[in-house]
């Protein structure tokens, strides 16, 4: 989807796995009888987050992308990420063109064995072209019983204990979905633009109405500049006080999304700050209701 995607030349990393898997050879995930943690390598950090809290003291996490001060869209994965990639009993991958790196690192080092999840084909309701399907709530429920089902796959004797946490965990939920419940009874009709498409995904469900043209959103998305005609658009709801909040995309950032922030900022209009990957101080339930949090907030002081 991005044609900025960089990764270390393919032939590299092969021959350097070729090395590793020797080193690997007496290690990896732990089998039935949970005698060792289950190795887990997660291309983003709120799924490693999710495996972690499913999976509790039989699962080692690795997260590759875990910086949310950083473009995602500009990442590159290293050695240490093919090396982790190759020795993972389970890999988890957002997909839909969102992390192609991670299908170059699992075809380096070939693992038949290797239970590799796919979110954006798990989904069960994702937004067309739009591949952040991690942002919808009913989604994430979806990917977290593939996960829950991948541990049992790998480690049948603790069934009961990954089954438990995925109750606990889906009743997490549940207090994310009251909370955008209860702000769509408030705010469901209020006009809003958004820097790019990631927020759909709850806007939608909040009852927002998104004034942000869609081909605008989607090329920022995409890491392309958006048709002229759409940055007037986007620039004079804001100037003419169309919106009453502007929902900006933390970790993608241009010089037109940029402007557009400095004439909401101008305009008294709020702006609410979101990213794409989880701080590292918060859980996968805390990121989400601190982010609408944040907006409930914003949006009152404009009602």
């Amino acid at each position: 989807m991005r044609t900025k995607w960089r990764i270390l030349p393919l032939l590299f990393i092969t021959l350097l796995l070729l090395f590793v898997s020797a080193c690997n050879s007496n290690t990896g995930g732990s089998t039935s009888s949970g005698t060792s943690s289950i190795l887990i390598v997660a291309a983003e950090n709120f799924y490693g987050n999710i495996f972690q809290q499913l999976g509790g003291k039989y699962v080692s996490v690795t997260s590759i992308l875990s910086n949310p001060n950083t473009d995602p869209h500009e990442f590159e994965s290293n050695v240490q990420d093919a090396i982790a990639v190759s020795s993972a009993k389970i890999v988890i991958e957002n997909g839909l063109g969102y992390d192609s790196w991670m299908d170059k690192l699992l075809s380096a080092s070939p693992n038949s064995s290797r239970i590799v999840l796919v979110a954006g084909q798990i989904a069960n309701h994702p937004l067309p072209d739009n591949p952040h399907v991690w942002y919808g709530i009913d989604n994430v429920q979806t990917i977290a019983k593939a996960m829950a089902n991948a541990l049992i796959k790998v480690d049948s004797a603790h069934a009961s204990f990954y089954n438990q946490n995925l109750a606990s965990f889906e009743q997490s939920l549940t207090s994310i979905q009251q909370t955008l419940a209860h702000m769509k009874a408030k705010y469901t009709g209020t006009p809003v633009g958004l820097t790019e498409d990631i927020f759909l995904y709850q806007a939608m469900p909040l009852g927002l109405n998104v004034l942000t043209p869609l081909a605008f959103q989607r090329a920022i998305a995409e890491g392309n500049d958006p048709p002229a005609d759409t940055v007037v658009t986007a620039n004079a709801q804001i100037t003419q006080h169309k919106i009453k909040v502007l929902i900006y995309n933390e970790q993608t950032v241009t010089p037109i999304t940029t402007n557009l922030q400095n004439e909401a900022k101008q305009a008294h209009i709020p702006i609410v700050g979101v990213t794409e990957t989880m701080p590292p101080d918060k859980t996968y339930q805390t990121w989400m209701l601190a982010q609408l949090a944040t907006l409930a907030a914003a949006l009152s002081s404009t009602a």
